[in-house]
């Protein structure tokens, strides 16, 4: 039997360079958190309509999504180290104007730039981690920083947002990445080498005009299900985003230097891996959302105080991240993963007990669990998705990795979300809100967050039993997404044992590695 080369290890520089990586991923996470904070500040200084809210809010996750797939070849193509810098800096002056914007036109337009500069970021420092290390159990550790990097920014954001707002004006949120986007410029032509595609060929553009308009189509057709339901608009956004990702993968197949491998997907490492982080995300993001709702809406937490309640299983999450490369000496990938997605499974069913006692204590405990079992997952099945891509194309891998992502967390906040708005409607029925008027029941059918404005209007007398009510149908639906988000998880177990049980901590691509020579840029 062969043994494989061993790898070389990573220097002083290549450590240094993965804390100078995790900066730009802990800003991606915040932005996508802290905005919600300043929402009723830039309201009430914007006087933005209701669709130019929603676009302020979703403009970012949108383009973030659509241009995934085209940065991260980009970055195969020009340099990985050059287009994070090239993102750094839009990043940074978008942050600027964005922080001064004096209409929500100006607010919109400052936050699609931010999404396509942030769509840089994750594929460029996660393909440079693929390159920087080279030995399968350090990468798997670096994998873990970068991941909890984001896990950071997300537990910090809502502290240092609800900070910054108690002293000064909303845009101060958007301030916080231009220190940090200087300090990523000044020292990364440094820390950070650089590595290309020698032999790629021109950025085909049909390709990535239609990778961005199909992933567009579909994450707006799912975030249209998840506000207003299934209907015409949304199956025909939804099936339109559909059918231009089937021309585009049609399109990749006949073309010599195609913006992603499709022979990737062949690989059973790959495809399963991808499956299992779009699958563990699902349950993960929708589980997030209604959560936090809880704690808010249900238990009467003020934003802040959510948000430190959450801390225990943002550093679940993060210990989760960084104990991988040391489970993974003592079991293969694929048991750990299994092990960790049964522990989330455990963490839900006790989400479902705990909701209905409106036991804090054992909501959080319950959400550590599961953050905890997670996190090796979301670790695992991106090393296993960037090792079986070849070195050249690591910036692709990472983009489809990121793309899957994004689609996972949609599908889970409009799928769960449907069930949840489904169980709550259900149980709000209008014969047992006679005696409120017939506008306000409808109100408070629609949102827990309605009826609770509905109520603050009425006489304690009939406020009290509608907040109760409305309080009670939503930890219903939020049981039973718990429950059905147990269920994936032991099935998407059931998925890992089938296929990943003999793969190791490198895919069939690492063998053959080479490291790439670094070229100036």
């Amino acid at each position: 039997m062969n043994k494989a080369p061993e790898m070389p290890r990573a220097g002083r520089r290549e450590w240094i360079g993965l804390a100078v990586l995790a900066l730009p991923c802990i800003l991606y996470s915040m932005d996508m958190t802290v905005l919600n904070l300043a929402v009723p500040a830039l309201s009430a200084d914007l006087k933005p309509s209701s669709a130019q809210l929603l676009w302020i809010v979703d403009i970012y996750g949108f383009l973030v999504a659509g241009a995934l797939i085209t940065m991260g070849t980009l970055g195969d193509r020009i340099g990985r180290r050059k287009l994070l810098l090239i993102g750094a800096t839009a990043f940074g002056l978008a942050s600027v104007f964005a922080a001064f914007a004096t209409s929500a036109e100006m607010l919109i337009a400052a936050r699609a730039i931010l999404g396509v500069a942030a769509a840089t970021l994750a594929p460029s420092t996660l393909s440079l981690l693929r390159n920087m290390f080279h030995d399968p159990k350090e990468r798997t550790f670096a994998i873990g920083v970068w991941i909890s990097s984001y896990s950071a920014g997300a537990a910090i954001g809502p502290v240092v947002g609800g900070v910054l707002l108690a002293y000064f004006w909303w845009g101060s949120v958007f301030l916080i990445a231009v220190p940090v986007m200087l300090l990523l410029l000044v020292v990364a032509p440094f820390l950070l080498p650089e590595f290309r595609d020698s032999n790629a060929g021109r950025l085909d553009i049909p390709s990535a005009i239609l990778s961005l308009t199909a992933v567009l189509a579909v994450i707006y057709g799912i975030k249209w299900v998840a506000e207003w339901g299934f209907g015409v608009p949304a199956i025909l956004t939804i099936a339109a985003g559909l059918a231009l990702g089937y021309v585009f993968v049609r399109r990749q197949k006949g073309l010599d230097d195609p913006l992603i491998d499709i022979g990737l997907f062949r690989r059973p490492a790959f495809s399963a891996a991808l499956l299992t982080n779009l699958l563990s995300l699902f349950v993960a993001f929708g589980a997030f959302l209604f959560i936090a709702q809880y704690l808010q809406l249900v238990l009467d937490l003020t934003p802040l105080q959510a948000g430190l309640w959450s801390l225990p299983s943002s550093l679940a999450f993060i210990v989760g991240s960084m104990m991988t490369g040391k489970l993974t000496a003592l079991a293969r990938p694929a048991f750990v993963m299994a092990g960790g997605l049964l522990l989330a499974a455990i963490g839900f069913a006790a989400i479902a007990w705990a909701a209905r006692a409106e036991n804090l204590v054992a909501v959080i405990a319950a959400f550590t669990v599961f953050s905890l079992g997670l996190a090796p997952v979301f670790t695992l099945t991106t090393d296993l998705i960037i090792g079986t891509a070849p070195p050249e194309r690591a910036g692709a891998a990472s983009a489809i990795s990121e793309t899957g992502a994004e689609l996972g967390g949609a599908l889970g906040i409009a799928v769960l979300g449907s069930i949840v708005t489904a169980v709550y409607r259900g149980t709000m029925r209008a014969d047992g809100l006679a005696e409120i008027p017939a506008s306000m029941v409808e109100t408070a059918r629609d949102t827990l967050g309605g009826a609770r404005a509905v109520a603050s209007e009425l006489p304690d007398a009939l406020g009290a039993p509608l907040l109760a009510t409305a309080r009670a149908a939503f930890t219903e639906g939020l049981v039973l997404a718990s429950l059905i988000s147990a269920a994936i998880a032991i099935l998407t177990t059931l998925l890992i044992l089938g296929i990943l049980r003999r793969e190791g901590t490198s895919g069939p691509a690492e063998e053959a590695e080479k490291p790439l020579p670094a070229t100036a840029s």
